[in-house]
């Protein structure tokens, strides 16, 4: 059986990141882009960092971020993955010799093939959001547009009632939530976290 990957956006509190682990999702996103209603400083980054265990990933999440920034984090959480959600460029991601998601504005006219030579050191994270605007609106797009060439994190207006449908009809290699498992902004719901992680598996298995 196929297993779909799950990454868990936005976490801001301990509570939210051990929930997120029990569950079993695949990764933690911390947001370190100044300007998200989920941001945290890299020492509140940390907290949650070192609660991880072995196998479940730390994302770390930058928007425009100068390369000390990224550095610093870097150096401070030890983050298994990158994820860029602005304007950067590929020698920008690919310059701190780790692996890194790239987000990709989907609202609107995109090239995917041409995102996929651009960033050939990259995974793709497809997600709702317009070039120059912010991820994590809860905001959805049209999943049968997809066209993409190798295995892509499918985001934008997921939640437990909408994933498991996404996940038959783009076929992503992993799945990335944030506000679609909030009671309200960086605040999860353990519910609905449980929720998404059981509608995933129910559509791994048909």
């Amino acid at each position: 059986m196929v297993r779909t990957r799950v990454k868990f956006c936005g976490i801001t509190r301990p509570a939210d990141a051990d929930a997120a682990v029990r569950l079993g999702a695949d990764a933690v996103g911390l947001v370190l882009a100044a300007g998200s209603p989920r941001f945290m400083e890299v020492r509140q980054a940390a907290i949650i960092r070192r609660r991880l265990p072995p196998f479940v990933q730390a994302v770390a999440l930058f928007r425009n971020a100068p390369a000390e920034a990224v550095r610093h984090a870097l150096d401070e959480l030890q983050p298994d993955l990158l994820q860029f959600h602005g304007e950067e460029s590929p020698e920008f991601c690919a310059s701190f010799g780790r692996a890194y998601l790239r987000a990709v504005p989907m609202k609107g006219s995109v090239d995917l093939a041409e995102w996929e030579r651009r960033f050939a050191s990259a995974t793709l994270l497809l997600d709702a959001h317009a070039p120059g605007e912010a991820g994590g609106q809860g905001k959805a797009f049209d999943w049968s547009v997809i066209r993409a060439g190798r295995p892509f994190v499918l985001a934008g207006g997921l939640t437990p009632g909408t994933v498991a449908q996404a996940i038959r009809g783009a076929r992503p290699y992993a799945v990335d939530v944030s506000s679609g498992i909030e009671s309200s902004p960086g605040v999860k719901d353990a519910r609905k976290m449980q929720q998404f992680i059981e509608e995933v598996r129910k559509a791994d298995e048909t």
